[in-house]
């Protein structure tokens, strides 16, 4: 048996309210939110905070990782290294991109499916467009991880009962390097083609797995073109009320990470034993996954479910919105930029810049950074930790000023001076729980700095685990 040991799925906390944008931008629009990336965050850090809470559940280690967006913050290097080192894998385990188009996803899904060892693939995405268009009110940014193995792995969650793919050439949706937003061909044509090569694919992956549309209990259609992904759920034989939501109205479209977003979502919603879930992904031809939900999900732990990351947003506005993207220009901090990260320097400190690891001494104290003198690594990034004091910096340098400094103790030792984030300056106390996240500092001549902010707790809190690892 092979098919999904683990997932997990992860939103911003900040939404936009669609009906803000017309009195500013003119145009666009319409009802409901879409998630938004804060202004630290980029698909890596998106990939970051979904891949932890795929392998916080995971009975088994990744031996491969891939990592699919449309919105790489790198070329040329590989973006799938950070999180590599972020999630502190091994360094016999590979790390692999499928980055540029929305379909990757489903190349780095398929990867999966044919590795012999357990693989994670991890997709993160930032979608908008220009100001006031329908890209920009449609898309949300999000990402979701899921973990792949086999029954020699561990419990299998949801078993892989049959696959399909069909490609074909044609223009519907394309962006050239460089350009800010997409552009796309009359909506009827791609409709048409999208609707055909989605039932094909579906009736395909069906008649592997020997079903009929009926004994589909969820059926998913990801897919940049809603209207198709409508058309193909109306003629693909399945009852109405058992396609999944697409979650438009609350989140958006997030493109790459859609597909794997909404199978966590249908994971999470329904854990009993013997459902039938289709994924089906329209993106410059079709690909269906066919999977049949096992015992092992029911006992399966689900932290932050996508309902409750939805539930427990908070609102942006939309010019804040604009400044975070880049397209609305705004006065600078009147401070000195940042100096380039050094590359020699991140090298040297690579467990504690990118897996925030201290070290504890024969006296029990957890020092961060880390002290050569000690002998045990201790890794904090899963450990909370409670605000002691805070400032509100409002001359520090940031693309989102003021900045918010605490020194937060962690749960059985440590103390850290650290950037508070996904919170606003008036909501922070002393005593806050927070936890550490991932995050971007900065961007200096093309480097982005990555290291650790901290950000309130969601509820339930989960209990600190935290064990002395390898020697220093």
């Amino acid at each position: 048996m092979r098919g999904i040991l683990s997932w997990g799925g992860y939103l911003p906390h900040r939404r936009l309210d669609r009906q803000t944008i017309r009195s500013v931008a003119g145009a666009g629009g319409g009802r409901g939110t879409r998630s938004v990336a804060s202004y630290d965050e980029d698909a890596i850090t998106l990939g970051v905070a979904a891949a932890r809470t795929a392998l916080r559940a995971a009975p088994a280690e990744p031996r491969a990782l891939w990592f699919a967006t449309t919105e790489p913050p790198y070329l040329d290097r590989t973006n799938a290294t950070t999180l590599h080192a972020a999630l502190r894998l091994g360094r016999d385990v590979p790390a692999y991109d499928a980055v540029g188009s929305v379909r990757s996803a489903l190349g780095a899904l398929r990867a999966a499916c044919d590795a012999a060892s357990p693989a994670l693939v991890v997709a993160g995405d930032l979608r908008g467009g220009l100001p006031g268009g329908a890209d920009e009110a449609a898309g949300g940014d999000g990402a979701a991880a899921v973990l792949i193995g086999s029954g020699a792995d561990g419990p299998v969650v949801a078993e892989i009962l049959a696959r399909a793919s069909v490609t074909e050439e044609f223009v519907d949706r394309w962006r050239v390097p460089g350009e800010p937003a997409s552009r796309l061909w009359e909506e009827r044509f791609g409709e048409t083609r999208y609707t055909a090569l989605g039932t094909e694919t579906l009736k395909l992956a069906l008649g592997e797995a020997g079903l009929e549309a009926p004994a589909v209990d969820t059926l998913i259609v990801a897919g940049l073109h809603g209207r198709a992904a409508k058309a193909v759920a109306a003629r693909s034989g399945v009852p109405a009320e058992r396609v999944a939501d697409r979650l438009d109205a609350t989140v958006g479209n997030v493109g790459a990470a859609q597909p794997a977003l909404l199978l966590a979502a249908a994971l999470e919603e329904d854990r009993t034993e013997g459902r039938i879930i289709v994924l089906l992904s329209l993106a410059d031809g079709a690909d269906a996954l066919v999977l049949r939900t096992t015992s092992a999900l029911a006992a399966h732990p689900v932290e932050r479910p996508v309902t409750e990351q939805i539930a427990s947003a908070a609102p942006v506005s939309y010019g804040t919105y604009l400044a975070w993207r880049g397209l609305l220009p705004v006065e600078p901090p009147r401070r000195p930029e940042p100096a380039r990260p050094s590359a020699s320097a991140a090298a040297r400190n690579g467990d504690w810049k990118f897996g925030l690891v201290g070290s504890q001494g024969e006296d029990g104290m957890v020092r961060m950074p880390p002290s050569p003198l000690d002998g045990t690594a201790a890794p904090m990034a899963g450990t909370a930790g409670t605000i002691v004091t805070f400032t509100v910096d409002r001359l520090a340098y940031s693309p989102s000023p003021p900045v918010v400094f605490a020194v937060v103790d962690f749960d059985g030792g440590g103390r850290l001076p650290i950037e508070l984030t996904d919170v606003d300056e008036g909501d922070v106390a002393i005593g806050t729980r927070v936890e550490p996240t991932f995050r971007r500092l900065f961007t200096s001549d093309g480097i982005h700095n990555y290291f650790w902010k901290a950000r309130p707790l969601a509820e339930p809190e989960r209990e600190p685990a935290r064990e002395p690892e390898k020697e220093a």
